[in-house]
């Protein structure tokens, strides 16, 4: 922490004060020689202090000096930091550039060797097809020389080619021929195929139509017998009915004759509709209730006579 200059001078001051009490000498000395000690000790405190400024003057210029050369030499330090840290990088980035090349190389060389390898292997393959068609060239030999003597005996072929050529179209015009005889047969052996199964089919078909007319003939017999159950059912509703109309007519003419009766009782005409069975009977039922009524009145007037 830096000291203050008033402070720093009160501390040397107080260093170059004399350290006795001033009671010993007041004792010792007059006071002119006291004022004289005074006035010395004064100078040369002031002397001291005056030395001490310079002293302190001197060491903080060195120091000024001192913080200027550590900022130049720091400067300098910075700088060559900047031009070492640039420094690693260009050695870093022609390290890169440099393993780049060399996996570019490398790279290159792999292909290089691929290839050469390919090469080495497309040689072979050409070797093994030259040692094979040699060895078809040295198997063909005695065709070859078979073909000239058949060209001597054959005066219409001028060379091995066309002998070859009409061999080829011979071949051919077999295996066309074989080809359409295999179609042939197979369109044979489709048919028979065909007719085989067209027997079976037609053999199953009647069959099945056998079965099937005995189940529609089953079924016909089953059809005629419950009509005949129908008929006969048929026949018997309708003679039931016709005893139930008959029955019916005479029920009418019975309500009919007891309507005329009871009005002609009356002494009226019939008012009603001869069809109008339901009004008859209930006239009719309404005059016997009438009747039931007078001849109960009667019963009940005979025995009060009597009495009497």
């Amino acid at each position: 922490m830096a000291v203050g200059w008033e402070e720093y001078f009160q501390l040397t001051f107080r260093e170059k004060l004399p350290t006795k009490p001033l009671e010993q000498t007041v004792d010792h000395f007059p006071p002119l020689l006291q004022l004289l000690e005074k006035r010395q000790e004064l100078l040369a405190a002031d002397q001291g202090l005056q030395a001490q400024k310079d002293e302190f003057h001197t060491k903080m210029a060195a120091l000024n000096q001192r913080w200027a050369q550590l900022e130049q030499k720091e400067e300098e330090l910075r700088g060559s930091f900047v031009r070492f840290d640039k420094f690693l990088q260009d050695a870093e980035a022609r390290r890169g550039r440099a393993l780049q090349r060399a996996a570019e190389e490398q790279q290159r060389a792999h292909r290089r060797e691929a290839e050469a390898l390919r090469l080495r292997t497309q040689l072979e393959a050409l070797q093994r097809e030259r040692a094979r068609k040699q060895r078809r060239l040295r198997r063909l030999e005695p065709c070859a020389r078979l073909l000239e003597r058949v060209l001597e005996l054959l005066p219409e072929f001028q060379e091995v080619p066309e002998l070859v050529a009409r061999f080829d179209g011979l071949v051919d015009t077999q295996a066309v021929l074989e080809l359409v005889e295999r179609e042939r047969q197979a369109e044979l052996e489709a048919t028979r195929a065909r007719l085989q199964w067209l027997r079976d089919s037609g053999q199953e078909e009647l069959l099945r139509l056998g079965q099937r007319r005995a189940e529609l003939q089953e079924q016909l017999e089953a059809a005629q017998e419950c009509r005949q159950q129908w008929e006969s059912r048929w026949t018997q509703i309708q003679n039931t009915a016709a005893a139930k109309t008959l029955l019916l007519g005479r029920t009418r003419m019975s309500a009919l004759n007891l309507y005329q009766l009871v009005r002609l009782r009356q002494g009226q005409l019939p008012a009603l509709d001869v069809e109008d069975t339901e009004g008859q009977l209930e006239q009719v039922k309404q005059f016997i209730l009438d009747l039931s009524a007078t001849l109960a009145s009667l019963g009940q007037g005979e025995p009060t006579a009597t009495t009497s």
